[in-house]
This record gives C-alpha cells, sequence and structure tokens, in this order.
C-alpha cells in the first residue's frame, strides 16, 4: 500500500513538472512578445519625432529658392552673366540671405550648370565657377521647375540637402536658384546611448546616422549595379562606401530583426521600425536593441524552473504531511463521529434562527420601501407647509389687487358713462395686468404644489430662478430685502427637474431672507457660473452667518435653529437630498466678508426642454 502511494505521489510530482515548465515557456514565450510590442511602440514613437524633425527642416526651405529666384539682382545677373558689378551684388546678396536663412550655402547657377555668384564666394572653398551639372537638382529644375537632392558636397565635403528652383527671365529658363542646408544639427537631436536613428537613400545606403562609424555603410551587397547608380550622381563625391554585415529576419509576431555588426560572441541585435519619406526620396530606421527583451524573457524562464522546485518541494512536504495526518485521522475517529452528532444538533438551531433571520430581512424590506414613499411624501409635505406658511401673506398679494380691480371697475363704469372712454381703457389695462399678476402666481403656485416628475432633463435656470421669485417676492417685499440675481449671459441650463429646482431655490432664499429679516444689512446675491461642464449657483446673505458647531448639522432631516412653530428642519434636508438625485452637489460655508452661502453645483445642459417643466 505505502509503495502504490509513493509512485502515486511520483507520478502527481512528475504531472506538475510538466505543467510547470509549460508554463514556464508560456511564460516566456509572452513575455518577449509584450516586451517586443513595447519595444516596437517605443520605436513608432522616436521614429514619429525624428520623422518630423526632417520634414520640418525640409519644410522650412522648400519654397525658398523660387522667392530668391525672382530678385531683381538675380534677374538681372542671368541677363548678364559676365557683368562684375552684378555678381559682386548677388554675392553679396546670397552671403547676408545664407545667414538670415540659417542656410550652409545659396548659389546660382547658369543654365550650362556653371555657378556663377555664391553664399561662400569669399571662403576658400567657394563655389563660384564649379559646374555642378551631374547633379539632379540642377537638370531636375531646369527640366521639370523643382529640383531636389541629398549628398556629399563635392567642393565642401559637408552633407546636405539641396533645394532647386528655375530662374525664368523673358520667358526663358536661364539658370537654377540653390539653397543648400546642414543636416548635422538634425543628427545632434537624435542623440541616444541605445537607438540607432538613421535615413538611408533608395540603394539602402546610410546618409544620416546618430552613430558616425555607420554613415555611408550600406546594408546588404553593394553590387556593381549600386554604385554605378551612385557614382553617376557623385552622390557621396569620394567617400568611400562601406558594407554593413547583417541577417534580417522576421519572427512569428511580424517584426522585423536585425543581427548588426559585432564580434560572434557579442552580436548586436536589433529591432526595426521604419518608413517611408516618398517627397524626399529617403527610408527613415529606428533600431532598438533588443538584448533587454530577451534577459527578461530568460529571468521568466528561471522564475518558472524555481517554481518548479518549489512546487516539487511542496509535493514532498504534502505527502509527508498526507502520512502524518492517516495516523491523526485515525484517532481522531472517535471525536469525530461524536462531533457529528453535536453539528447535527447544532444545524437544526441554526436552521431555527436561519427561519427568523428571513423574516426579518422581510420585514427590514418592507420597513425600507415604507422609509422611501415616507420621504416621498415628506418632500411633498415639505412644500405644502411651504405653501401654508405663504397662505396669509399669498392671501394678500390676491386681495390687494382685487379690491383695487373693483374700484378701477366702478370708476371705468362712471367714466363710461360720461363718455371718456381712453380713460376708462386704461383703467381697464391696469385691471388686465392685475389679473395677469394674479394668474402667474396661481400657477407657480400650483406647479410648485404638484409632485415632480422624477425624470431628469435640461431645465432653463432662469425660468426656475423667476418662479421662485414670484412665490417668494411678497416676502421679499415685506422683509425689505433686496435680492441681486446675476445668471451671466441668462441662458444656462441645468440637468434635472424643473418643480423640484424651484423646490431647491425657495428653500434657500426662504432661509436667506429668514437670516437677514432681523439684520441690518439685508441683501441677497444669488449669482450663476457656467465652470468647465457644471453649471455652480450660489446664494450669499449678509446676516450673522452659521455658528461653526451648526455648520456639520446643517443638512440633517428636523435640525433647525428657528423658534419652535417657524419650520420643521427639513427645508435644508430635502433641498440636499434633490441635489444630490441631480447628480450635483449643495455645500454651504460662512463668507469671509459676513454672511452664509450656499453653492449648488449642478450638470449644465444643452437647451431646456418643454417636459422638464412637468
Amino acid at each position: 500500500m505505502q509503495r502504490l502511494s509513493t509512485t502515486r505521489l511520483s507520478a502527481v510530482l512528475l504531472l506538475c513538472l510538466v505543467v510547470v515548465a509549460g508554463l514556464s515557456w508560456l511564460a516566456h514565450y509572452q513575455t518577449r512578445a509584450k516586451a517586443f510590442h513595447d519595444l516596437h511602440d517605443r520605436g513608432q514613437n522616436t521614429l514619429s519625432l525624428a520623422e518630423s524633425s526632417l520634414r520640418g527642416q525640409l519644410a522650412r526651405f522648400e519654397r525658398l529658392p523660387k522667392l530668391l529666384a525672382d530678385q531683381r539682382v538675380i534677374r538681372s545677373l542671368m541677363l548678364s552673366p559676365s557683368n562684375s558689378d552684378l555678381i559682386l551684388a548677388a554675392n553679396m546678396y546670397l552671403r547676408d540671405t545664407a545667414e538670415l536663412l540659417g542656410a550652409s550655402d545659396v548659389y546660382v547657377m547658369y543654365r550650362d550648370g556653371v555657378t556663377l555668384a555664391a553664399s561662400n564666394f569669399d571662403q576658400p572653398h567657394s563655389f563660384v565657377g564649379g559646374n555642378f551639372a551631374f547633379r539632379p537638382y540642377f537638370f531636375d529644375a531646369m527640366r521639370h521647375g523643382e529640383g531636389r537632392f541629398y549628398a556629399l558636397g563635392t567642393t565642401s565635403n559637408k552633407r546636405g540637402y539641396y533645394f532647386g528652383a528655375p530662374i525664368d527671365v523673358a520667358g526663358q529658363r536661364r539658370g537654377v536658384m540653390v539653397i543648400k542646408i546642414d543636416v548635422d544639427e538634425i543628427e545632434q537631436a537624435w542623440a541616444s546611448d541605445d537607438l540607432r536613428i538613421l535615413v538611408t537613400d533608395p540603394e539602402n545606403i546610410i546618409f544620416l546616422s546618430n552613430r558616425p562609424d555607420w554613415l555611408f555603410h550600406a546594408f546588404g551587397e553593394l553590387t556593381p549595379e549600386r554604385l554605378a547608380r551612385t557614382e553617376e550622381t557623385r552622390r557621396y563625391a569620394n567617400a568611400p562606401i562601406g558594407e554593413i554585415e547583417y541577417r534580417a529576419r522576421t519572427d512569428r509576431h511580424g517584426f522585423r530583426l536585425l543581427t548588426g555588426p559585432g564580434s560572434e560572441t557579442d552580436a548586436s541585435e536589433y529591432l526595426v521600425v521604419a518608413r517611408e519619406m516618398p517627397q524626399a526620396d529617403w527610408e527613415v530606421q529606428v533600431l532598438l536593441p533588443t538584448r533587454a527583451a530577451r534577459v527578461q524573457a530568460a529571468a521568466t524562464v528561471a522564475i518558472g524552473l524555481s517554481l518548479s522546485g518549489i512546487v516539487a518541494l511542496l509535493g514532498l512536504i504534502v505527502w509527508q504531511r498526507r502520512r502524518q495526518l492517516a495516523i491523526r485521522l485515525a484517532i481522531e475517529q472517535a471525536a469525530k463521529d461524536d462531533l457529528e452528532r453535536r453539528v447535527a444538533l447544532r444545524t437544526s438551531e441554526l436552521r431555527d434562527v436561519n427561519m427568523a433571520l428571513e423574516d426579518e430581512v422581510t420585514e427590514r424590506r418592507a420597513t425600507e420601501e415604507q422609509l422611501r414613499k415616507t420621504q416621498s411624501e415628506l418632500v411633498q409635505a415639505g412644500k405644502l407647509a411651504a405653501l401654508g406658511q405663504m397662505s396669509a401673506a399669498l392671501s394678500h398679494e390676491f386681495n390687494q389687487p382685487l379690491g383695487a380691480a373693483r374700484n378701477y371697475a366702478e370708476n371705468a363704469q362712471l367714466l363710461l358713462d360720461r363718455g371718456r372712454n381712453v380713460e376708462a381703457r386704461s383703467n381697464i389695462d391696469r385691471i388686465v395686468g392685475m389679473i395677469d399678476r394674479m394668474t402667474r402666481i396661481s400657477r407657480h403656485l400650483r406647479n410648485f404644489a404638484r409632485k415632480p416628475n422624477q425624470q431628469l432633463r435640461p431645465v432653463a435656470l432662469a425660468e426656475a430662478v423667476a418662479a421662485a421669485q414670484e412665490l417668494l417676492g411678497w416676502r421679499l417685499t415685506k422683509c425689505g430685502v433686496t435680492l441681486t440675481v446675476d445668471l451671466g449671459d441668462g441662458a444656462l441650463c441645468v440637468t434635472g427637474g424643473a418643480v423640484r429646482l424651484q423646490q431647491v431655490l425657495v428653500n434657500l432664499l426662504s432661509n436667506a431672507i429668514d437670516a437677514v429679516e432681523d439684520w441690518p444689512d439685508k441683501r441677497l446675491h444669488l449669482r450663476a457660473r457656467l465652470c468647465g461642464d457644471m453649471v455652480q449657483i450660489t446664494l450669499r446673505d449678509h446676516g450673522a452667518g452659521v455658528a461653526e458647531g451648526v455648520q456639520a448639522r446643517i443638512f440633517d432631516p428636523f435640525f433647525s435653529t428657528k423658534e419652535v412653530g417657524k419650520g420643521l428642519g427639513l427645508g435644508l434636508s430635502i433641498s440636499y437630498n434633490i441635489v444630490h438625485d441631480f447628480g450635483g452637489r449643495l455645500s454651504m460655508r460662512n463668507h469671509p466678508e459676513g454672511g452664509a452661502e450656499f453653492t449648488i453645483e449642478l450638470r449644465a445642459a444643452a437647451q431646456a426642454s418643454i417636459e422638464a417643466a412637468q
């Protein structure tokens, strides 16, 4: 039996080793792929920066030769190429222009290819008198109207990019204006300890690189045909062209890999990211060393093997523990039987407790549902309580215009009897105005009292503020309170419900009026501004403010600092919950200059909806 158990343990350990080895290989594969993807992304970013710097440098100069070709001194020189005064004037002009533009050289070639004037006319290696008709930028400009070329200068022995434009005078093409720019600054911007950034020509010869030892070296074998095409344009003058031995391949993930120069024991492998620049006839390449990625993958394998050893050790420990447990199980069997009996008894007790808990959960859910209904009714009750508090003053608001309307009507009747129709019409117009005012107040009261739509829609802030002002106008007048409203451009819309937003504004304004009713400074300020995607509404009074110990509880239900009978302590709590339901925030602070300031933050909406007012 023990031998069978040992055999089974060995099989399990072997299976575990196989699984761990497989997982280690998979981890190595995935880690290498992830590292190569990260390298590729880094290369793409570097490539984009390198390409942008090249394009930007070329774009600075590409239109300038055509502009310089139209200058009077250049056109005059084309008509009199042997005039020494014109040659001197052109030389001076080209030298100043080269310094101004930051160009390496600027020169003018006659139609036979001979350079008539140049910015370096006073330098040891002046282009004046040199014939560069063999350069592609010359005959391309003469034939096609534009020439571009990059090469190693035959006179200056400096690399540059050439822009050529034809010089047309009196309907004839008489020469070419050329600007040469230095590319050394571009290479200096590419400085890097590990990346190789290079630019190759159509023959895959490196023309630009942040590694000087790679310049004028070609990838692949330099066949006679490749050398002949290069020497035909004398692109690299007399500079020797070398070869870079490499082995190119594409791995299973589609990455281009390149094994560059190096000893057999320290060969350098690079991941290649390349992009064509057709306008300049270049290919920009970024080579990233893969050593770190491979080291990371190898470390993953090492970790996997270490895990395999740990698993094997754990397996042995488990096997030994199982033997000890088998002995202990035999001793504990009797105690286990007794424990099972106790468990059965305890299970029965727990079942009874569980049933009681289920009943309690059901009762709690019913209580929560009732609480939600009560809260909704409490919000409505808060509005009705506010209406009740306003009823006496609103009765005065209605009785006063009704009495005035009666007087105006009686006067109008007398005026009509006496034939004074114009004065009678004036009295009737005043009666209509009073009826319109009572109608507006009645409509606002009706909207304020009914239960709101719970859906959120765009609400015009100006309409909600106007409705609240209508409802509380009598209190503002009675208490002598001045309310200043600043809504910016007046077209602000928020996400919410019109009735509930009106209730919040009425609650806050009522509290603000209470705060300054017995205070010398009876000013209130209501201000709204758009802050990003939120609308911020602030209401400030000039009262005594809120005590430090009260601020933390000011939004609690049934908490009030007013005298008994002057409030239920629900207004701010209801307002806080309404704003929260809108997805906003209601906060309060004491203003540094005195008084309390309440701030409502609501999500801005595009436009108000008619349905939002329901």
